[in-house]
């Protein structure tokens, strides 16, 4: 969890693995990734569902989280979930089809106060007040309905310095996580996995932002039956940077779960 675009498990069953289980909502995740692990046969199992909904077969000795969003996720035209294009403002891990309200729909509804709690909460955005006072006054005049509209109201309203990053950064974040629900599916799924994890079975967070680290950080702590591995967060090296620049803001923790 997240099966992505498989290389994780990929990994995995070429190390030996017996089998693995690959959960993702994107229905898109699951084509791409069935046909790159093709090879596999029945060692690998794809399972189109939200973390809180998959069946989780038990017991297991790992469970990976992989949070947040994909490389193929950013990339790919019309999913809406990058400032740097100008798509439809969607956000929607589950693709255009899913029953879940997009981030148009999200921005052009709530409230300005609900607007400032999310930015906020959900993106630690310390312009939050000013950028939701700026959305509420654009769509006014018409609904926000790109990721282009969206971008261009945050640079009005808090400007942009050059070689910084771009200031519309946190507020996608912020939409990214109210629309697809994350922090929750987070902390519903860690005592799921922990259920069904074998005595001597591991969890693994590899989380990108401070907010999930913290959920993973609490329940390690918090779960009895749980034993930190990690005493400190583990982050990527220098090599792995560079040959990977998106991995720089991952972190990852390991839990063991004691023996019967």
């Amino acid at each position: 969890m997240t099966l992505g675009g498989g290389g994780h498990t990929e990994a995995l069953l070429d190390a030996g693995v017996e089998r693995v289980v690959g959960v993702d909502r994107d229905p898109r995740a699951i084509e791409l990734a069935s046909e790159r692990l093709a090879r596999f046969g029945d060692r690998f199992s794809p399972v189109r569902a939200r973390f809180s909904e998959a069946e989780l077969p038990g017991p297991v000795d790992g469970v990976l989280f992989d949070l947040g969003l994909s490389s193929m996720q950013l990339e790919e035209p019309g999913r809406g979930f990058s400032y740097r294009a100008d798509d439809p403002l969607d956000m929607r891990m589950g693709g255009s089809e899913s029953a879940e309200e997009s981030a148009r729909e999200l921005v052009n509804r709530v409230s300005e106060e609900d607007l400032l709690r999310l930015l906020r909460d959900f993106g630690e955005e310390r312009h939050a007040r000013r950028i939701a006072h700026a959305i509420v006054r654009a769509r006014e005049t018409r609904p926000i309905e790109s990721t282009d509209e969206l971008a261009r109201v945050v640079t009005g309203a808090v400007g942009r310095r050059p070689g910084s990053p771009h200031p519309a950064r946190r507020t996608f974040q912020a939409l990214r996580i109210a629309v697809n629900r994350e922090l929750e599916e987070l902390a519903t799924s860690l005592p799921r996995a922990a259920g069904v994890l074998a005595p001597g079975g591991r969890i693994v967070v590899i989380s990108y932002h401070s907010l999930e680290d913290r959920i993973a950080k609490r329940f390690f702590l918090d779960e009895p039956s749980l034993t930190v591995l990690t005493k400190k967060v583990v982050r990527p090296s220098t090599r792995e940077m560079e040959r990977n620049p998106r991995a720089r803001a991952a972190k990852l923790r390991v839990a063991e779960k004691a023996a019967a």
